[in-house]
C-alpha cells in the first residue's frame, strides 16, 4: 500500500474521531506529497522519497519545538511534538544507537577507513544501508565518534 493510501485512510478516521492535531499532520504530509509529485519530474514518488519526505517533516516539527521550549513557550511546542509523533507511525521502525553503532564500526572495518578525511565515504555507505532506520544527525555523530577512536 503506498504512503499517499495509508495517509488518507489515516485521515478518514481522524476524521471520524475528530483527532485535530492528527487530521492536520496528515494534511500536512498529504500537502508535501502532492507537492513533490507535481515539482516537474512527472514520476510517482518512490518509497525512499517518501521516507525522505516523512523524516523531513518529522525533522521541522522537532526543531520547531525544540525553539518553543527555548523561548519558553511550551504551549506551542507540545503541538509540533503531537504532530511529529503522528507522522512518525508512517516512518519505519528507528534503529537503537547500538545497532547503528555495529552498523557503522562493520563500514569502517570493512573498507579498512580511518580518519576524519573519510567521513564522507563511510556516511555515503551508512546511508545507503541504513536507510530511512535512523536520523541523520545520529549516524553523523557516530560515524565521527568511530573514525576518532
Amino acid at each position: 500500500m503506498s504512503l499517499q493510501v495509508q495517509i488518507m485512510d489515516a485521515m478518514k478516521n481522524a476524521m471520524k474521531s475528530k483527532d485535530q492535531v492528527a487530521l492536520e499532520s496528515l494534511r500536512a504530509v498529504k500537502s508535501e506529497i502532492l507537492l513533490a509529485q507535481t515539482s516537474g519530474s512527472g514520476a510517482e514518488l518512490s518509497a525512499e522519497d517518501e521516507i525522505k519526505l516523512l523524516q523531513k517533516l518529522v525533522k521541522q516539527r522537532k526543531d520547531s519545538a525544540a525553539i518553543f521550549i527555548e523561548q519558553g513557550r511550551q504551549d506551542l511546542a507540545e503541538p509540533e511534538l503531537a504532530q511529529a509523533a503522528v507522522i512518525e507511525q508512517f516512518l519505519p521502525a528507528q534503529l537503537s544507537v547500538e545497532e547503528v553503532e555495529k552498523i557503522v564500526a562493520s563500514i569502517v572495518s570493512e573498507g579498512g577507513f580511518s580518519g576524519m578525511q573519510a567521513m564522507g565515504q563511510v556516511m555515503a555507505l551508512a546511508n545507503a544501508k541504513i536507510a530511512g532506520a535512523a536520523d541523520g544527525k545520529t549516524v553523523s555523530s557516530i560515524v565521527k565518534k568511530i573514525l576518532t577512536a
